[in-house]
C-alpha cells in the first residue's frame, strides 16, 4: 500500500494538517472558522478542520487532543481519540470540550487537534473454548499497583 494521503480543502479558511517538529509524531490541526468561537465552561462544539481525505485502504487516522490547550486551558476532546476510517470521505471535524472554568475562544487558524497515523491489522475473528494461560490470567485494573 501507499504511504500517501490524499486530501482536498472544503473550506477557504482550511490549511493542511502539519508536524511542528521533524519528529512530531502528530500533525497538527487547525480550526477552519470564519470568525472567532465561543466555547463556555462546561460546553462541547463541533469544530470543522476545513479537508476531506482519502486514505490508504490500509491505514486509519486518530483525532487526538492537543497536550498544551488540554493544560493551560481544560480543552479536550471527547470521543478521543477519534478514528477516521480509510472510506471516509467527508469533512474531518472535532468535538471540542470546556473542562475548565472560564470560557475559552477558539480563533480561525488555531491548533485545536492533532492527528495520528497508523497501519491497521485486520486478524481472523473466532470463538474457542478455552484460552492460553498467562502468569497475569484476568489481573486488571491496577492489580501490579500503583
Amino acid at each position: 500500500m501507499s504511504d500517501q494521503v490524499r486530501f482536498r480543502l472544503c473550506r477557504t479558511t482550511a490549511t493542511l494538517p502539519a508536524r511542528a517538529t521533524p519528529h512530531a509524531a502528530g500533525y497538527d490541526c487547525a480550526a477552519a472558522l470564519d470568525e472567532p468561537l465561543h466555547l463556555a465552561p462546561g460546553e462541547r462544539i463541533l469544530v470543522p478542520l476545513g479537508f476531506e481525505m482519502a486514505l490508504p485502504e490500509d491505514m486509519e487516522a486518530q483525532i487526538r487532543p492537543r497536550s498544551g490547550l488540554a493544560l493551560r486551558h481544560g480543552i479536550t476532546l471527547l470521543n478521543a481519540p477519534g478514528t477516521i476510517d480509510a472510506d471516509y470521505r467527508g469533512e474531518v471535524q472535532v468535538i471540542l470540550a470546556n473542562l475548565g472554568q472560564v470560557s475559552f475562544v477558539i480563533e480561525p487558524g488555531m491548533r485545536i487537534a492533532q492527528m495520528i497515523f497508523a497501519r491497521l491489522a485486520h486478524p481472523l475473528i473466532r470463538t474457542v473454548d478455552q484460552l492460553d494461560d498467562t502468569d497475569r490470567g484476568a489481573g486488571g485494573f491496577g492489580h501490579s499497583g500503583v
